[in-house]
This record gives C-alpha cells, structure tokens and sequence, in this order.
C-alpha cells in the first residue's frame, strides 16, 4: 500500500504563492511602463496620436494621419531577380495579390488635394501561405526627424495653436533650429511639386529593412515604387477641383491598369540603416523586384482597405525590421489609432464634405 503523498510544510506553500504574486507584480510593472502609466511624462503611442488628432481635427472613424485616401487592388509581379537577397516566396517568379490605399498626409479627410506637397502609397501583398508583407511608402527622399520624440515634438510645433487655431511660424522655426537632421528634407521641400496624378510619383520606404537570405546572410535595404508613366504638371488643382486626384485615378484605370517598379536599393558599406533623415547615394545597387500593378479603385468608405492597418512590422520570412526606431514607433502608433477609429461610432465614414451634408 502506498503512504498518501506528503503535503509541503505551510511555509513552502506561503513561499511559492509568494514567488508567484512576484512574478505578476512584476509582469503588470512591465506592461505599466511600457504604457506609460507610471511614467506620465514618457512619450507614449497614445500620447503620439493624441498630438496627431489634435493637428487634424476631431474625424470619427477617419485614420489620424493619412485621413483622406483611396482603396485600390491589384497585384505583384515578380521577376525573381531578388530572390538571391530575401528566401521569402513572395520574390520567386511569380503573382502575388495585392490590396494598397493611396492617400495624403495629415488628419483632415476632407483637405484638398492640392494642400500638402506629399503623396503615400501603402500596399498589403497576401502571399500564398497565409504570410502577408504591409508596408507605407511616402513620396519624399527622406523623414524630417530620426526619432519618435523629435516626431512628436514636430507634430505639436507645427499645429494649430489653440488661441489661434493655426499654425504658430515661431514655433515651427524654434523647432527646426534645433533639429539640424532636418536639413536635407527642409532642403527637399523647398522645391517640392508633386505631379498631378497619384499614378506618376514614385513612393520611398524611407526607414531601412533587412533581407535575409536562404543561406541566413542579411542585406540592408530600402525600397521604392517607380512609375512607368512620365510625371505629368505640377501637382496644382485641375480647375479649381479639391478632389481631382481620385478623379485622375479612376480615368486613368478606365484606360487599363496602371504600373509601378518596385525597386530594392541595398545599402553599401558605411550607410546608415538606422536614421531615415539621412538619404543614400544615387549610385547603390538596386535590384529591379518586380512590377506593382494595380487594376481598380474604391471609396475608402467601403473598400478592401478600410480595415487594413498598414502596420510596417507585418513582415514575412526573409524581410525582418532594423534598428530604425521610427519603425517601431510607427507599429505602436497604427495599432492605437486602428483600433481608436474602428471603434467609433463615425467608423464606415462617407466621402461627402460636412458641409455639403447639409444641402
């Protein structure tokens, strides 16, 4: 007959309740930090996107930056050429589905397109085996700021004063004074004109990834899209009309399918992966990946893309993230205003201006 097994003393059974009560205080601590929640002062995603709300106006239902865009789909061409730099199989020869959203900056979707001298073209390649790649491309040659808090703090900077409800000139430049890294895009803004068509810019990754290899070998890159078609105008309203870049969009794909170069550039020795102020010289390798095409366009109100978080770590095997920690800053903050904007009650937003909801 077996003795009944031996129950631990009180003490040890106090002790082990004890050790685990320390393990969840000290998970909840974690979790509180990276909330911010004992730290009111640390920058936060939330705090990130309240900056960025607060610039744009109160949008129920609206993403907080990039608020006015356009759904389109269509898909990836591979011509296998990058195959030998990234083992994913979304660059072996081949077609791959796409779902993309082309847009403007900034949080106002009902500003006119002619407002902002930048374009974005974010893209969701839905790879055979469930993978999926997301990424958001700007048309500009690089970021303002290397940082999450200098991002913040010229968000705050440059908008509207409260007093005022616009922008502060002085604050702006008190800003700028001090971040000497945004010198070569203050440079580049200068003398931005942005075509007159969604269709004829070319869309940079700015922050840099890594490929990895078959053969576990990574290679620094960044990435662009360039157009096939010749940039047309100068970006100015097509007779007096705000909206003329969907416009444009849906003629053009009334004509067939449009088609942009997706392009690798792999950095070389000495580049700098982690700083997206910095640009790469004109004269690095780049590898021709594919063709993006894409053959149709829906209001954002109900298209594919209305719920996609274009979340730039969504990655699959042979693409993985770097150092940049605008990246990482920029998952954080997609994430809190996906689920900010979904859960409102102005969520499946109309394209009509307010005003003319009122005729």
């Amino acid at each position: 007959m077996q003795e009944p097994k031996k129950r631990p003393p009180p003490a040890n059974v106090a002790g082990r309740w004890a050790l685990i009560g320390l393990v969840v205080v000290a998970v909840a601590a974690a979790f509180a930090y990276v909330g911010g929640w004992l730290t009111p002062s640390r920058l936060t995603p939330k705090r990130l996107v309240n900056a960025l709300q607060a610039s744009g106006g109160e949008h129920p239902g609206f993403r907080r930056n990039h608020a006015k865009g356009i759904c389109v789909g269509g898909y990836f061409e591979a011509s296998g050429a990058l195959a030998r730099y990234s083992s994913s199989p979304l660059f072996a020869a081949g077609r791959t589905p796409v779902v993309g959203r082309l847009a403007l900056p900034g949080g106002n979707p009902y500003a006119a397109d002619s407002s902002v001298p930048i374009r974005s073209f974010a893209l969701r390649f839905d790879l055979a085996d469930g993978e999926q790649w997301r990424t958001g491309m700007n048309a500009m040659p690089v970021f303002p700021v290397s940082t999450p808090q200098a991002f913040y703090d010229l968000t705050v900077a440059t908008g509207p004063d409260p007093a005022t409800g616009k922008p502060d000139p002085e604050k702006a430049k008190a800003f700028f004074m001090s971040h000497p890294e945004a010198g070569a895009f203050l440079g580049w803004i200068k003398t931005a004109k942005p075509a007159a068509s969604y269709v004829d810019e070319t869309y940079q990754s700015i922050n840099a990834f890594y490929l990895r290899d078959a053969n576990g070998e990574r290679h620094a890159v960044r990435w662009k899209v360039v157009p096939e078609t010749p940039a047309t105008g100068d970006g100015g309203p097509a007779a007096g009309d705000t909206d003329y870049l969907d416009a444009d969009l849906t003629r053009r794909l009334a004509q067939g399918p449009v088609r942009w170069h997706l392009q690798m550039v792999l950095a070389a020795p000495g580049d700098p992966v982690d700083d997206a102020t910095k640009a790469w010289p004109d004269d690095r390798q780049t590898v021709d990946a594919g063709v993006v095409v894409i053959d149709s366009a829906q209001p954002q109100a109900n298209g594919p893309c209305r719920d996609v978080n274009y979340d730039p770590t969504i990655l699959p095997r042979g693409i993985e993230i770097s150092g940049d920690p605008i990246v990482v800053a920029r998952s954080a903050a997609y994430a809190v205003s996906y689920l900010r904007r979904t859960g409102e009650e102005g969520h499946l937003p109309g394209t009509a201006h307010p005003k003319e909801d009122q005729r």
